[in-house]
This record gives C-alpha cells, structure tokens and sequence, in this order.
C-alpha cells in the first residue's frame, strides 16, 4: 500500500507541534497582565491599559527581514533575525510615536527543524522583552516545493498604542527644522541581496572572511549584527522635546524614508560627512564599486533612526541621547521647496 500521509508530502505535523514546545518558554517570557490567551489559541487575546492615554490610537505595522535570512542560514545561526524582525516593526511604529503592544510573527520554511525554529522565536523573544512587546502569537508554515531545501522566511507584524495628541507625523517640519540621526547597527534588514551579489556569489569572501576593513571582524558576523531598536532612548526624547518628525532608515536610504515624512513645502539635506561610515559599508562601496547615490538609496549609512527638531532643540536632544548611552550627530537641515524631496550633499 502507498504512503500518502501527510509527512510523506514534505509536512511534518508532530515536528510542528515539537516547534511549539520548544517555542513555548521564549513566548511565555514575553507575557504580562495584558494577556488573556495562552500560545496556541486559535486567536490572541490582548486587553490593553489605556490609563494616561486621553485618545488611545492603534498604530499597526508589518515587515519582514529580506535575504537577510541567507546569511543566517549559511551561518547556521538564527537568533539574530528574530531580532531583527521585532526590532524592525518597533522602529517602525515608533516614527509615529507609538510604543509597541504586541507582535506576531510568520515562519515558513521548506522543511521544519525545530530547533532553528525556536532559536528563531529566541531572538524575537530578546527583543520583545527588551521592548516590553508581547508575542502574542504566530504561524509556522512547512512548504516543500514553495522554498528550496534548507529555505526559509519571517515576516512579523505589529501593534502599538499611541495618544492621538502626541502622535508624531511629520507635518510640523519647517524650514530650519534639524534634523539629528541615531547610529545604525550596520545595514539591519536592508540591501542584503546586493550585499550578497558582491561578497558571495562569485566566492570572493565566505563569512568566515576577514577582510581588513573590518579590522579583524568576521564578515557574517559584521553582517548578522541585529537590527537596532531606538524604542528607548527616542522615547526619553519625546518625553521632553517636541519632536517635530521621525524617520526610520530603511529600505530607499535617506532618499526614500525622510520624504515620506516631509510636508509638501519642504526638502532635507542632508551632509554626508556629518556622521560616520560604519566600515561595512566602505568594504561594500570598494568591492562594488558603487556611487555614492545608490550607496544612499540602498543602504542607511550608519544611521538608522532621524529626528526632525527645532534647532533651539538641538543640544538638550543630544544630550538626552547621550543619557541613554546613544551617540547623535547633526546631519542635516529642512529648507524650502516646491516639492518634498531629499538632496544628499557629498
């Protein structure tokens, strides 16, 4: 008689559900009062405080961590992008002024290992804790036949709680407004399939590389670095100043991500010498031999996070970063224009 059971088909249930018992310790970790649900429920129950907040709005968010997961498969190690797709949403919902609630996250991979699975859910449950971010649920999907052999990817989205009168939307940036930037990590969650284009696909590094620029480091290392989170030290900025804009440098650079803040009468320009380039990004600037222009629209540079404030704000912003053991830098200034637009001074 043939096998046709499911496992024969490539999906593997009781792997599944030994996932979610390895899985189970890392999520639990993440709880607090607001949960009324355990991990496995068909659906995640979250009753949030709303004390403090006069006009509570849900600010929702989701994104994945590109092929980023190619680097973490070929150097066995998983935790870091579970990181860095939690880090990634907060971030992102952040620039609106919102502190993350809960997140939930989508596995899939060709075939399940459980023990990659919970290192992934590992990772996620490092950042959320740091964040005080609940997972409060997720998928994991077997998919022989849609991902290759040893394939997988993440994908998590977010939701986070704002007051409507402190959300944070980029439509009080004027002329002369400053704008301050927050180091980067390295290149997070972005530009890692030309990333790959360059350092491996004709085999001129491995990740076990050492190339001089780099100073010694390990280049899947240099690359794997986690995605920053700026949920603290930014909300210790809004705390006290009035925060004009904020930006999260992803995906598009500075081109990209500060027009999508700017009102329609405004252009940033930023200077690029006003901050430092992290070195993995020389190594791939030199390697590639790539203009300075698609260096900035395709990765952040070495800073991850902007701020747009007015320039008597300035210093007291600085120094707040710097309490909260975050270097800053002045990078820029918002002139007039007839359109919102980003020019990068080389």
């Amino acid at each position: 008689m043939s096998d046709n059971s499911y496992k024969s088909a490539g999906v593997d249930i009781e792997a599944g559900e030994l996932a979610v018992q390895k899985m189970k310790q890392y999520v639990h970790a993440t709880y607090n009062d607001c949960c009324l649900t355990e991990l496995g429920s068909f659906g995640g129950l979250f009753r949030p405080d709303l004390s403090g907040c006069k006009e509570p709005v849900l600010v929702s968010s989701i994104d994945g961590v590109g092929t980023k997961v190619k680097i973490a498969a070929m150097m066995n190690k998983y935790d870091t992008v579970g990181q860095d797709i939690v880090n990634h949403c907060i971030d992102d919902i952040l620039v609106q002024g919102a502190k993350p609630l809960f997140f939930m996250d989508y596995y899939a991979t060709s075939r399940l290992d459980p023990a990659v699975a919970a290192e992934i859910v590992k990772g996620m449950s490092i950042a959320a804790c740091s964040a005080g971010c609940v997972i409060l649920g997720g998928e994991t999907a077997e998919m022989p036949g849609v991902y290759e052999k040893g394939e997988f990817d993440i994908a998590g989205a977010i939701v986070g709680l704002a007051d409507r009168a402190r959300i944070v939307d980029g439509s009080r940036i004027e002329k002369g407004s400053v704008l301050v930037g927050i180091p980067s990590s390295g290149p997070h969650t972005n530009g890692y399939s030309l990333i790959r284009k360059l350092f491996f696909a004709d085999g001129l590094f491995t990740t076990d590389s050492r190339p001089e620029l780099l100073g010694g480091e390990k280049l899947g290392d240099a690359l794997l670095k986690p995605h920053k989170c700026y949920l603290r030290p930014v909300e210790k900025v809004l705390d006290r100043i009035d925060v004009k804009g904020m930006a999260h440098i992803t995906g598009g650079g500075f081109y990209s991500n500060i027009k999508r803040i700017l009102p329609k009468d405004c252009k940033a320009v930023v200077r690029s010498g006003s901050f430092p380039v992290l070195p993995v990004f020389e190594l791939i600037r030199q390697t590639g031999n790539i203009d300075d222009v698609e260096m900035h629209r395709a990765f952040n540079m070495g800073i991850g996070f902007v701020l747009a404030v007015a320039p008597g704000d300035v210093r007291e912003v600085m120094a707040i970063l710097a309490d909260a053991g975050e270097k800053s830098y002045e990078i820029g200034v918002i002139e007039g224009s007839d359109e919102p637009c980003v020019e990068v001074i080389f």
